[in-house]
């Protein structure tokens, strides 16, 4: 009897043949926006952390308890080598950096301005950052070139304005040691780098981190360890397995990890802020086809009222009737999610090779570090959750029709 209930249903959904044709596309393309739309989404907040961590910030950071909410020369890792010797050892750790920072007064031959000073290795700096491929202006960190004598220093696009340098003139800081004593000294500018976020541009310098410690007093401290992961996904596992072999203190100075998040939190709002408004969107959009989804339901069931009361004449029972209704909603949706999963999951894998470039969005992308074009990534998540939620709320509302195939009465539809 079962069998019999399949094929009949799998003969009643195309006896109206464009009707059904438009219900399985209606589906199909709500499945196929709901797959793309996702993907981009996913691969755009992907591009934006990794865009962004790998401009400063890294996947994590170890730092001195505090450091992050109150920024202080004084708050510093005093052994960094003895973190070394761990982080050596874990796989999920694509690459790692010491930076040392602080504030201090840059001054050019003409003007003078307050930025954070950042000392970076400039050997390592290149594997967890992408300051090396800003540089827009002038060269890296040159190891063999010592500058006359005077330390090479990289400054962003906008301070450099301000200043009004160019690569080749000199820079001064002026600031205060970790001692307490005035830590000074004349740079030369090697080179100009821009980020694309103002900010960033507009109020930081690097400098090589021997040369930081030096002249600020550091000995052998850093203020930060910054460390990439080999993926996103590995962030949380590598954060359990720093926290859990991570030595608990270093000279009375107590250590925490910090993910990309907890370092950059405004951007993790405006990742959430964009998943909340997207998600009401897609509610609207699922509504919308599983009203036109029930509004096709029920005008099938309304066509077939003869053919209904002739079953329950012949003692067909009702709850059949409507098993087969529900079986024949089953066959549509189906039919329709998994069309619209296969062509969402082509188009998607389409731009995932080639990109979307967003022309008019190119100055508000760049305050995340994100250049104008954006890859889509197809996930099992991406792929099915959308299109999971079409077909239960579809097969939600053909209960309504089904139910209603119930209550019929033959001789109520004999008088129709």
């Amino acid at each position: 009897m079962f069998l019999i209930d399949i094929k009949m249903a799998w003969r009643n959904i195309w006896r109206n043949p464009r009707r059904t044709l438009l219900t399985i596309l209606a589906v199909g393309f709500a499945c196929l926006l709901l797959v793309f739309m996702l993907s981009f989404q996913f691969g755009s907040y992907a591009t934006m952390i990794d865009s962004s961590v790998k401009i400063h910030t890294g996947h994590l950071q170890i730092q001195a308890e505090g450091y992050q909410e109150d920024p202080g020369i004084r708050k510093a890792i005093a052994k960094p080598e003895r973190i070394s010797s761990l982080l050596d050892t874990l796989h999920q750790i694509a690459a790692y950096s010491f930076r040392a920072e602080t504030h201090a007064l840059v001054s050019s031959e003409r003007r003078s301005y307050g930025a954070l000073v950042v000392g970076v290795d400039p050997e390592q700096e290149f594997r967890v950052s992408s300051l090396e491929s800003l540089i827009t202006t002038g060269r890296y960190f040159d190891p063999q070139n010592d500058n006359d004598g005077l330390a090479p220093v990289l400054v962003g696009r906008l301070l450099a304005r301000n200043l009004q340098i160019e690569p080749g003139d000199e820079l001064t800081l002026l600031g205060q040691g970790r001692d307490g004593s005035i830590g000074a000294t004349v740079l030369r500018v090697s080179g100009i780098y821009s980020s694309g976020m103002d900010e960033f541009d507009r109020s930081v310098v690097h400098i090589p981190l021997q040369v930081f410690q030096d002249v600020f007093s550091m000995g052998r401290a850093v203020h930060r360890i910054v460390i990439l992961a080999r993926s996103l996904g590995q962030v949380s596992g590598l954060e359990a397995a720093l926290e859990r072999e991570l030595p608990k203190d270093l000279e009375s100075a107590k250590l925490q990890v910090l993910t990309w998040d907890e370092l950059q939190p405004g951007l993790k709002q405006a990742i959430s802020l964009d998943l909340i408004s997207g998600a009401i969107f897609y509610l609207i959009l699922i509504l919308v086809v599983a009203f036109s989804i029930m509004n096709t339901f029920l005008m099938a069931v309304f066509e077939r009222f003869r053919e209904f009361g002739v079953m329950l004449a012949i003692g067909v029972k009702p709850g059949r009737i409507s098993r087969l209704v529900l079986t024949e909603s089953v066959f549509l949706a189906l039919i329709g999610v998994s069309s619209g999963i296969m062509a969402g999951c082509l188009v998607t894998m389409f731009f995932q090779s080639h990109g979307i470039r967003l022309g008019g969005t190119e100055e508000l992308l760049q305050q995340f570090g994100i250049s104008g074009r954006i890859y889509p990534q197809l996930s099992l998540l991406s792929a099915g959750l959308g299109p999971l939620l079409v077909l239960g709320i579809t097969m939600i509302t053909a209960l309504y029709p089904a139910l209603k195939v119930r209550k019929l009465r033959p001789g109520v539809l004999a008088v129709k």
